[in-house]
């Protein structure tokens, strides 16, 4: 079937009660017996729900995965892919990660023994050079957040295998809708689906997608026994979402596009970094492994002044937290989402304190040219 058959198909059939076309949302924290030892499959609210199994097999095929494990925000799905080690490993990351996963992975969990090296995946080289006797995982973010720089998938995930690691992809800022990194090989797919999955800024959420038997049926068992599960309520939110991911990634994708396109002539701008501008130092390498460029577009002004300047003046982007919700919104990350990643660190990698993030919603491309417009003026 083709992306959006089966984003409004996939894991969904009409309720056998009633006939009801859309899921249902199963509010319930257990589930009667027949008698003892016999059931439907169903136990307990934690261990088995049916929305939320229907959104998991929703997004695993939209990912191109078997399997779909749900989690109630992003970063306790993070955790959960850090149960696949053991204290004494060591975990190489990209150094431009989401600043949460930084702050869990370098701030929380190396307390219990973990090891990590924080690099520039985006050069090869820097894997192999990373590589250590106990290394046992590989983790990147491809676009990074904010500096959008690509990663090579497919060459990360033949390192991964030539090394039994295992390999991950925060395929976040791009959905399933623009990149699929399981079909490069890669063994589990990450995403916050509280960004473009749910889409309307209203869930926390997120889901990991792998198509590796032993590592679903770890990571199953970690979903239940940690309990870290979204509400039913918050699965159906996200099963409604995706019914209309593709045109909404689509017009995401567009408008980006005309922003990046607009900015980079702007005198006032800098620099602008998106991935479907000819300028992009890794362009062929987004065209190679992307199927469109995605909704976040970051430029960077010449001075500390102007970016207070733009934040205040801006009036349909909305200066917040997070991304890839249908209304435009525009994040300062040196204090927002990085914050917790220290300066030196941060601007080693190009992340100053007059970079601008936004995450280009899908309004009238002519009112999110005009309010930059008049921003930057």
């Amino acid at each position: 079937m083709g992306f959006s058959t089966d984003a409004i198909h996939a894991g969904q059939k009409p309720d056998l009660e009633t006939g009801a076309v859309i899921t249902p949302v199963y509010m319930t924290s257990t589930y009667a017996q027949e008698e003892l030892g016999v059931h439907k499959g169903y136990e307990y609210g934690r261990t088995h729900n049916f929305t939320r199994a229907a959104y998991e097999k929703n997004v695993a095929v939209l990912e191109k995965g078997k399997y779909g494990i749900a989690f109630s925000s992003g970063l306790s799905a993070v955790n959960a892919i850090m149960s696949l080690v053991k204290a004494g490993d060591h975990v190489i990351v990209g150094d431009n990660v989401y600043g949460g996963t930084y702050r869990l992975l370098e701030l929380v969990l190396k307390n219990y023994g973990l090891d990590f090296s924080w690099i520039d995946t985006s050069e090869i080289d820097n894997l192999k050079k990373a590589l250590k006797p106990n290394t046992k995982m590989v983790i990147i973010e491809t676009p990074t957040n904010p500096m959008l720089t690509l990663t090579d998938i497919s060459a990360t995930a033949e390192f991964a295998k030539a090394n039994n690691l295992i390999s991950v992809v925060d395929n976040t800022f791009m959905s399933p809708y623009f990149q699929n990194p399981l079909t490069m090989g890669i063994d589990i797919v990450l995403h916050s689906a509280t960004k473009y999955i749910n889409g309307h800024s209203d869930v926390i959420s997120g889901i990991l997608i792998t198509s590796d038997d032993k590592i679903y049926e770890r990571l199953k068992y970690i979903q239940n026994a940690v309990g870290a599960v979204p509400s039913p309520f918050d699965c159906w939110l996200c099963l409604r979402s995706t019914k209309t991911l593709a045109v909404r990634m689509d017009r995401h994708n567009f408008n980006a596009q005309k922003v990046a396109e607009f900015l980079e002539k702007h005198p006032q701008v800098e620099k602008v970094i998106y991935p479907g501008l000819k300028s992009h130092p890794q362009y062929e390498l987004a065209k190679k492994q992307m199927r469109g460029f995605g909704g976040m577009v970051s430029f960077l002004v010449r001075e500390l002044e102007m970016t207070k300047s733009f934040l205040k003046k801006v009036s349909v982007f909305t200066l917040a937290e997070s991304l890839g919700g249908v209304e435009s919104l525009v994040c300062h990350p040196a204090t927002m989402t990085h914050a917790s990643v220290p300066k030196e660190k941060r601007e080693s990698f190009g992340l100053t304190d007059t970079l601008i993030r936004l995450s280009v919603g899908i309004e009238d491309i002519e009112d999110l040219i005009a309010d930059l417009e008049q921003a930057l003026a």
